[in-house]
C-alpha cells in the first residue's frame, strides 16, 4: 500500500501511467507496451545519451510565471507547456504530471534524422554481418528510416577485424559509438580497458595502450552491442542465429546459478549465452561458462559403458553395478555436479544398501567479487538439502581413504568424480572395486570395474539450488550420445534393482516424492518452477556455510540500474 502511494502518474501518449519517482521514459513506455528505439541505453548501466535514437516530445504542466499557479485548460485540466525540441527519453526521468510523445510527427522525424546520421558510415552488409536477425540497428532503420540515403560522398573505411582480447573482435565499422561495452567494462567488470579516439566519423573504439579486453567478462560486451562491431571469436560465422534454437539453462561452474540461454542446431551447441534474472546474475556471465559446452563432444568424451574395461550395454552395466552394490562395505562418493533430482535418488541408494559413508568432492576458487563465488559446485546445498551429505564436502577424501585403508570399504560407488583427483591414492584406488557413472574420461574410469557413461547437463534436465538456496532448474538442449544413459535412470534403475520394488525415474514422476508434504520442497513440481527459480528455506543450513567465506550475491550499483 505505501509502494503504491508513493507512485507518481506520467502520460505517454494520452495514456496515464503509474511510475516509481525516478523511473525514465523508455522504462516506463514499456510498461504499456511502447518501445522507444534506443541503442545507448541499457537497464544495467548508467545513462550515457550518446546516440539519440529514444527521442520524443516532453511537456510540463504550466504554471503562470507572475502568480506561480498551475495553468489550466478550459475545461479544468493542466495546460501542458511542450518544449520546442525532443528529449532523450533515456535520460528523462519521471515527474509528476509529465507528458511525453513516443509517435508524435516531431519524434518520428527525429528518429529518422538519428537513423541517417548512423548509417552515413555504416557498411550496408547486412547480408554477410554475423549480428544479422539480432541487430537493432537492422530493426530500427527498417521501421525509422528513410528507406532511402542522400549520402552521394565516399563512405569513411575503417578495419574489419581488430582483435580487442582473446575472445573479442571488432568490426569498427559497424559501430555506432553507444559505449555500453566501455561502461560496461567500468561499471561492472571494474575494469576500465576500453575508450574512444579520434573525433567525428573518425571516432573508434580501441584498448587502452598496453591493454586488452582479457577480463573474464569480456563476452559479455558482445551481448549488449546492439549492432555487429563486436563479436565472440568463437561464434564469429559459425551460424545463422534463425536457425538457432534456444534452450534454458544454468551456469555450472559456481554455486551462484547464473542463469543462460543455450543455443544449438541439429544436436549440437553453438553458443552459450546469459539470461536476465535479476535476483541472480542481472543479465551478465562469466566467459569462462560459456565454454563448458565444450565438454559435450571433447575427446575424451565417455560414450559407451563398459565391465571390467570390456564394452557392455547399459542395461548390463546397471545390472552389474547393483550386483556389487549390495556386497556391504560400500562407500558413495556424490558429486556438488549432480542434479537435486540425482542426489535424492542417491541418497535412496545409500540409506538402503547402508552405506558407509557418503563424501562430496570440493572445488573451491578465488571469489571475484561478481559472479565467481568461493564454492565451484554448482549444487553443494541441493546435497545438504535433499539430505544426502551433512556437511560441506572437505578438499580432500581422506576420512574415505582411512576406511580403505583399514578394509572398512571395499567397493566405491562414485558419481562424476575422480577419486584420484578427490584425494585418494594409486594404491588405495587399487584396493576396491569401484564403479563409476561419470562423462568423462580420467584416472577413476580407466580403472573402474563397472563403467557407466552419463550425460552432461546439456543432455539432461533438472535442478539445482544456489548460494541463495533458490532452485532453479535447467533443460535438456541436445540428445547424448546412443551409449550413454541419463544418470538419473541409472541411478533410479541400480535403487529398483536393490530394492526389488519400482523407483521412478523421470524428472516429473521423482518430483512427487521430492516435494512431499513436510519436505523443504513441499508443493513444488519441476513444471510449476517459473524460469526466475525459486527460494527456499535455508536456514537451517546457513550454519555450514561459514566455512565458505564471503557467500556473495551480485547486487548491482544502485545508481546504475533503471527503476523497474
Amino acid at each position: 500500500m505505501e509502494e503504491k502511494e508513493n507512485l507518481i502518474t506520467v502520460n505517454i501518449d494520452g495514456q496515464d501511467l503509474q511510475v516509481p519517482p525516478g523511473t525514465n521514459m523508455v522504462e516506463a513506455a514499456a510498461m504499456l507496451g511502447k518501445e522507444i528505439p534506443h541503442y545507448c541505453y541499457h537497464p544495467k548501466l548508467t545513462i550515457a545519451g550518446n546516440c539519440r535514437m529514444c527521442l520524443v516530445e516532453l511537456g510540463m504542466p504550466g504554471r503562470d510565471r507572475a502568480t506561480g499557479e498551475p495553468m489550466v485548460n478550459e475545461d479544468g485540466t493542466p495546460k501542458i507547456m511542450w518544449m520546442p525540441g525532443p528529449a532523450i527519453g533515456c535520460g528523462t526521468k519521471a515527474a509528476p504530471g509529465m507528458h511525453i510523445k513516443t509517435d508524435s510527427p516531431k519524434a518520428l522525424e527525429s528518429r529518422e534524422a538519428v537513423t541517417e546520421f548512423l548509417l552515413i558510415n555504416h557498411p550496408l552488409d547486412c547480408p554477410i554481418c554475423d549480428q544479422a536477425g539480432e541487430c537493432t540497428l537492422q530493426e530500427f532503420s527498417s521501421s525509422h528510416g528513410r528507406g532511402y540515403s542522400r549520402f552521394i560522398e565516399q563512405k569513411n573505411v575503417k578495419p574489419k577485424r581488430t582483435r580487442l582480447g582473446p575472445r573479442v573482435t571488432l568490426d569498427d565499422e559497424r559501430c555506432v559509438l553507444c559505449s555500453r561495452c566501455i561502461r560496461f567494462c567500468d561499471e561492472v567488470a571494474g575494469d576500465s580497458v576500453l575508450g574512444f579516439t579520434d573525433r567525428g566519423s573518425y571516432s573508434t573504439l580501441t584498448c587502452f595502450p598496453g591493454k586488452e579486453l582479457a577480463n573474464n567478462y569480456s563476452l559479455n560486451t558482445v551481448d549488449i552491442c546492439p549492432v555487429g562491431a563486436l563479436t565472440s571469436t568463437d561464434f564469429r560465422f559459425k551460424m545463422r542465429v534463425w536457425f538457432l534454437k534456444e534452450t534454458n539453462s544454468i551456469d555450472f561452474e559456481t554455486s551462484v546459478g547464473v542463469n543462460t540461454v543455450v543455443s544449438a542446431r541439429e544436436g549440437t551447441i553453438y553458443r552459450v549465452k546469459p539470461r536476465r534474472n535479476d535476483e541472480v546474475n542481472d543479465t551478465w556471465m562469466p566467459d569462462s561458462g560459456r565454454e563448458l559446452y565444450k565438454q559435450v563432444e571433447s575427446g575424451d568424451r565417455l560414450k559407451k559403458c563398459a565391465i571390467n574395461s570390456v564394452e557392455a550395454s547399459a542395461t548390463d552395466a546397471i545390472a552389474k553395478a547393483s550386483e556389487w552394490l549390495q556386497g556391504g562395505g560400500v562407500a558413495i562418493v556424490g558429486s556438488g555436479q549432480c542434479s537435486v533430482e540425482e542426489q535424492f535418488a542417491l541418497r535412496a541408494i545409500s540409506d538402503g544398501i547402508g552405506a558407509k559413508g557418503v563424501y562430496l568432492v570440493a572445488r573451491y576458487g578465488e571469489d571475484d567479487g561478481i559472479l565467481m563465488s568461493v564454492d565451484r559446485n554448482p549444487n553443494v546445498r541441493g546435497a545438504l538439502m535433499t539430505g544426502l551429505v551433512n556437511d560441506l564436502p572437505d578438499e580432500q577424501l581422506g576420512e574415505l581413504g582411512a576406511k580403505i585403508d583399514s578394509g572398512e570399504v571395499t567397493t566405491v560407488f562414485s558419481v562424476k568424480e575422480d577419486l584420484v583427483a578427490g584425494g585418494l591414492t594409486e594404491d588405495q584406488v587399487g584396493k576396491v572395486k569401484i564403479v563409476y557413472l561419470g562423462t568423462h574420461e580420467n584416472a577413476t574410469s580407466s580403472r573402474a570395474d563397472v563403467l557407466i557413461a552419463g550425460l552432461t547437463q546439456f543432455e539432461k534436465s533438472g535442478t539445482v539450488i544456489n548460494q541463495q538456496f533458490r532452485l532453479q532448474k535447467f533443460s535438456r538442449v541436445v540428445p547424448g550420445p546412443g551409449g550413454a544413459i541419463e544418470d538419473l535412470y541409472a541411478l533410479a534403475t541400480i535403487q529398483a534393482n536393490l530394492s526389488g520394488e519400482s523407483y521412478p525415474s523421470t524428472i516429473g514422476s521423482i518430483w512427487k516424492q521430492v516435494g512431499t508434504e513436510g519436505s523443504v520442497f513441499e508443493g513444488i513440481s519441476f513444471q510449476s518452477l517459473s524460469d526466475q527459480g525459486q527460494l527456499l528455506d535455508g536456514s537451517a543450513f546457513e550454519r555450514l556455510l561459514f566455512r565458505e567465506g564471503k557467500s556473495l550475491h551480485f547486487e548491482p550499483k544502485k545508481e546504475a540500474v533503471a527503476a523497474d
